[in-house]
């Protein structure tokens, strides 16, 4: 095992009905930005009971934070906050609009230069401003990690920063019983992937991490239909819920290497054809595992007979299996795992290998040996 620090500060509120408790997590003086995307949350009540909860605070709003927040959306947020001295962030939704929250809460004290640094050059974030969320999409994990994705023109990119995590995040399954199948959909397979890029790397002499890690993807492959065939059932919405969460709160990848591949590939995608998050990983992942096999041998042998019951046949005959009920799995839930079945052109494998080239990514996975060539491999497997 690896050597970790691990820390999450993050309070988790859940269970139905925690929205109404909402108060006593804010301060009472709290000026407050809250934040949100379209009108889902208007549709299932959950802006009129967040309103409820707040008093009389002073609140002013943001909303119309899109699927992939925009760097101009967000700057609008970042006026909002300096022109009335507005001192903590409330994000209501799911993983974007808190993503978005934390690029605000970091660039209003950002005083060197353009906000967009902390995106494209690392630039150090040296303060931010507090924040609580109300989430209602299980999916992304923001709502205890300190990662956020940004969008702008033609690239997204993402910052991680322990300055981000939020101080709270309210997690009321009920929530969740209004959002589509789609959603549904992304939200499992975008929790499995997370889940993914921490486990199948190599062994790390990590065995209660690998059991962790494997007992959220079996959870996932067992609810994800059920989740599709039973909408409002609560025990599974909660089981989804806490399960997204701790597919990427830093507990399964303390002391292990971890991939994150197909997130990079997945964001070019969605950069370029405005893909669903969750759909571009569906497509990448089958692909990167056929071709990173010989690297991730022993875990995806590991994989195969754990989580999937693969135990005859030969180790390549194995491997093949896992995978394909792997693609099974996310096709049993509405989603393409080809990039033909999303519109996208093949020519996409080239497209893709010429940006990361230009920006120099060109030693990703666990080992650092996903170059540019071989992401146009892995494109070309996915056609």
């Amino acid at each position: 095992m690896e050597n970790f620090v691990f820390r999450n500060p993050t309070k988790i509120v859940f269970g139905k009905g925690q929205i109404a408790h909402l108060a006593r997590e804010l301060p009472a003086d709290a000026r407050i930005l809250l934040t949100y995307g379209g009108g889902s949350i208007m549709a299932n009540g959950v802006y009129a009971q967040t309103k409820a909860a707040l008093g009389d605070r002073t609140v002013f709003e943001l909303s119309g934070i899109e699927p992939n927040p925009r760097y101009e959306t967000l700057m609008r947020g970042v006026a909002l906050v300096k022109e009335h001295k507005l001192d903590y962030l409330l994000s209501v939704g799911g993983g974007s609009v808190l993503d978005g929250t934390k690029f605000i809460a970091a660039a209003v004290p950002f005083t060197e230069g353009d906000p967009w640094r902390i995106l494209s050059e690392n630039a150090e974030v040296k303060s931010a401003l507090p924040i609580g969320a109300v989430l209602t999409l299980p999916a992304t994990g923001s709502e205890s990690n300190g990662a956020a994705v940004i969008s702008r023109d033609d690239q997204k990119l993402a910052f991680i920063n322990p300055l981000v995590y939020p101080v709270f995040s309210i997690l009321d399954p009920e929530t969740t019983f209004t959002l589509p199948p789609r959603q549904i959909a992304n939200g499992v397979i975008d929790s499995f992937v997370h889940v993914m890029e921490q486990y199948m790397t190599y062994p790390a002499a990590a065995p209660l991490q690998d059991r962790f890690a494997e007992s959220l993807l079996q959870t996932l492959i067992e609810i994800g239909p059920q989740l599709m065939a039973k909408p409002g059932d609560y025990d599974l919405h909660a089981t989804f819920m806490w399960t997204a969460t701790l597919a990427l709160n830093g507990l399964i990848g303390a002391g292990v290497p971890q991939d994150w591949a197909t997130h990079i590939i997945g964001h070019e995608l969605t950069a370029l054809h405005g893909t669903d998050h969750a759909r571009t990983l569906a497509v990448v992942l089958p692909s990167l595992l056929d071709v990173q096999r010989v690297g991730k041998r022993e875990k995806l042998l590991q994989w195969a007979e754990r989580v999937w019951g693969v135990r005859e046949g030969t180790p390549e005959e194995r491997i093949d299996a896992a995978i394909a009920r792997m693609r099974a799995f996310f096709e049993s839930l509405g989603v393409p795992t080809r990039l033909s079945g999303h519109g996208i052109p093949d020519t996409v494998a080239a497209v893709v290998e010429q940006r990361l080239a230009a920006r120099k990514v060109d030693a990703i996975g666990e080992r650092g040996d996903i170059t540019p060539a071989v992401v146009r491999r892995i494109l070309a497997a996915a056609a």
